[in-house]
């Protein structure tokens, strides 16, 4: 059995920090590094691709809104032609800094709203697959299962790959609760490394009302700018590896 670990990364901007990258890119498979609308410089995305690639971890283009004011977690209306360009610029400026890295992008993640509101939002999702699929026809994207951006990338030809949130709390329909209620974000090292080893066994985990769901995964995210990422990232490693689960990244190659 195997899975892959990622992490959100490159997400400082100037002098203001956020996340422990080089501590948590010794523990991930894969690393989803911001391009700069919502969050990251070019000397942090530089930074970041370099690190990856001499950790030999997947690196993949984190897109998003263009919101670096509310960390790209605001839904904007974005018409889809221009959210189209807007994904393409995203990756072309993280190719850049993968290229004199020695490396390449290798997959395609939206961040936040975006990630949240291509779920349903079908104009936004085919927004989101026609920038991929212009940018490389083969290009691997991550999203939520049963979302309408995986079903649309997969009737594009785009590979797709399904993921599962450490540190999020599900609703019943197995989408993610909005961070304003409480107790969407989850803090105990423990408790998240053994509901992740049931996610890697296909078993069912609680949603925020005690329902049992199963949420078919071939990734694991743990969000860099929670508090005590690292600790939770090495617990869920260590939990997995204990437990027989190898970990490497999903599009099935080392960066």
């Amino acid at each position: 059995m195997r899975i892959d670990l990622n992490s959100d990364l490159g997400e400082s901007f100037g002098r203001w920090e956020l996340g422990d990258d080089k501590a948590l890119l010794s523990i991930v498979t894969s690393a989803n590094v911001a391009c700069g609308f919502h969050a990251g410089d070019p000397s942090v995305l530089r930074r970041t691709t370099l690190d990856a690639a001499a950790g030999g971890v997947a690196v993949g283009a984190h897109v998003g809104y263009r919101d670096l004011a509310g960390f790209g977690r605001r839904f904007l209306d974005v018409p889809p032609a221009e959210l189209t360009d807007e994904v393409v610029y995203q990756m072309g400026a993280l190719s850049a800094f993968t290229r004199l890295a020695g490396d390449r992008i290798r997959y395609v993640k939206p961040h936040g709203a975006l990630y949240n509101t291509i779920v349903h939002h079908e104009k936004q999702a085919a927004a989101v697959v026609a920038a991929v699929r212009e940018f490389d026809p083969a290009m691997p994207v991550l999203g939520l299962p049963g979302s309408q951006f995986l079903r649309l990338a997969e009737e594009a030809g785009l590979p797709t790959h399904r993921e599962a949130f450490a540190d999020r709390a599900y609703t019943p329909e197995g989408t993610l609760v909005s961070r304003r209620e409480p107790g969407a974000v989850l803090h105990d090292p423990a408790a998240i490394a053994e509901r992740c080893l049931r996610i890697a066994h296909g078993e069912p985990v609680e949603a925020v009302d005690g329902t049992r769901i199963v949420i078919e995964a071939d990734s694991l995210c743990v969000h860099g700018d929670s508090p005590g990422a690292v600790d939770i990232a090495r617990a869920v490693a260590d939990r997995l590896r204990a437990e027989g689960v190898t970990l490497a990244p999903f599009t099935g190659e080392a960066a």
